[in-house]
């Protein structure tokens, strides 16, 4: 989509992508917001990917993954989601991917993770004070990442205002799908989970 084309008010929704990213965890959010798009204003929500490099990585279960852009022609993000998976364990010591995340949650209205992703929020401090959570087996490995937040378990997401944090997987697609009720209305929010055909109960963040 050309700057031309783009209205003033489109959000630009950002997903990362690395080496062995859950499929699901990228996936699920992304197709939230791309079906949210056909129903929203027009021009309005934008999803995109990006990882260090635009080639081809491959994702969990060896999915071949293209991003649309590289760290460097990657634009500023309005909505930045960080999915997890096994490959969270080596971005998290990237220091490549954690300074492009650092900058562009700074100049992003939202950052959210899925799963895992928020082992980087941690790693960065940005869930210092707030509450979080993450997938159930990594608990543990979060709390010890990031020892200021207040990490809770049996909760589908959490909501900070800015940021935002789900367990594993599939949660992913409820804190979508929340945000997407957020930032557009609860209107479109249950349009873009009856074309999905997605079992969606509106829930509250923990």
């Amino acid at each position: 989509m050309s700057a031309e084309t783009m209205s003033a008010d489109t959000k630009t929704v950002m997903l990362l992508l690395f080496p062995d990213v859950e499929v699901l965890d990228f996936a699920g959010p992304f197709e939230v917001f791309s079906v949210a798009a056909q129903n929203a204003a027009p021009r309005s929500i934008r999803a995109m990917t990006v990882a260090h490099r635009q080639e081809q990585l491959a994702a969990v279960g060896g999915l071949k993954v293209v991003p649309d852009h590289d760290f460097a022609s990657a634009p500023q993000a309005d909505v930045l989601l960080v999915p997890g998976g096994r490959g969270s364990r080596h971005a998290v010591q990237d220091e490549a991917v954690l300074a492009w995340l650092q900058k562009q949650a700074a100049g992003a209205e939202i950052v959210a993770s899925i799963c895992t992703g928020a082992l980087l929020l941690g790693r960065l401090g940005l869930l210092d004070g707030l509450r979080a959570t993450t997938h159930w087996g990594a608990i543990d490995l979060l709390r010890e990442i990031a020892p200021r937040s207040e990490v809770l378990t049996e909760t589908r997401f959490v909501d900070n205002g800015k940021y935002l944090t789900s367990a594993g997987i599939s949660a992913g697609i409820d804190m979508s799908l929340y945000l997407v009720s957020r930032l557009y209305g609860a209107r479109l929010a249950a349009q873009t989970a009856r074309e999905m055909e997605y079992d969606w109960r509106v829930r509250q963040p923990g």
